[in-house]
């Protein structure tokens, strides 16, 4: 039994967009050993098809990704009424302050750097970001 409230987390879904498999993998273990079911999208396409098809709880989105990059992943997330409200965390390498005003605009709750983000920090904001 965990020490989380009625609700628990292992209801909650998380999608983890990101190219690299490794990176990919190391966020997502870390997230399942905390309880979160996680699935991820490698590309910007599937991401969009997968939210679409089921919407998870949170998402967490790269930036730079193949087929459909991660801003163009969350301007059609906000514009579709199915996936509008999801939390979406920016989760990239690039930090450029226009990418990250671009991501604000659209509704990202947040933008890590990943060489700044433990998958631990990332694990443990989940449930400050679904309260948003």
């Amino acid at each position: 039994m965990n020490d989380r409230a009625a609700g628990s987390v292992d209801d909650v879904r998380v999608l983890f967009v990101e190219d690299d498999p490794a990176v990919a993998q190391m966020y997502k273990l870390k997230l399942e050993l905390d309880g979160y079911h996680v699935e991820v999208a490698p590309d910007g396409e599937l991401a969009l098809s997968m939210a679409r098809s089921e919407p998870p709880d949170i998402i967490f989105l790269d930036i730079r990704l193949p087929k459909l990059g991660g801003l163009e992943v969350l301007e059609a997330l906000r514009a579709d009424p199915k996936t509008q409200a999801v939390p979406v965390v920016i989760l990239s390498s690039h930090s450029e302050k226009e990418l990250v005003e671009r991501g604000a605009r659209l509704g990202a709750l947040d933008h890590l750097i990943k060489s700044k983000t433990t998958p631990a920090t990332l694990a443990g904001g989940v449930d400050g970001w679904l309260k948003h």
